[in-house]
């Protein structure tokens, strides 16, 4: 079992950076490929980024690709998300979601692959 616990989320202004954390605990939870999703309310939830366990791969989807960057420290067991340049439209709740995995470099986008989710952290920006 693995427990996700997000913060850092928060009001700002358009333009302005936000830095999300996910701590993680449980059994093996640095064998985990990890990923960051969103949900506007209306919508449903949305790929964000992903990061593989080793923390040599990742992937981001369009609407975030060189504004948003995400890591992790497996000393700390925690993954952030680097928020750049934010929209409007970025507002949402979001999630991360951890994934095990024997690959180092595996990498995971639809949320049917993560069986482990965080309680979410609320994002509003404001125009």
């Amino acid at each position: 079992q693995v427990q996700l616990v997000e913060s850092g989320g928060g009001l700002v202004q358009t333009g302005n950076s936000l830095r999300l954390s996910c701590e993680a605990s449980g059994r093996t939870s640095s064998r985990a490929a990890m990923g960051w999703f969103r949900q506007a309310p209306g919508k449903e939830r949305e790929f964000v980024c992903a990061i593989s366990w080793s923390g040599t791969t990742t992937y981001y989807a369009d609407s975030v690709k060189g504004r948003f960057a995400i890591s992790r420290d497996n000393a700390k067991n925690t993954v952030f998300l680097q928020m750049n340049s934010l929209k409007p439209e970025d507002t949402a709740v979001y999630y991360c979601a951890a994934a095990m995995t024997y690959s180092s470099t595996s990498y995971y986008f639809t949320p049917s692959d993560y069986p482990y989710w965080g309680q979410g952290t609320q994002v509003t920006v404001s125009s």
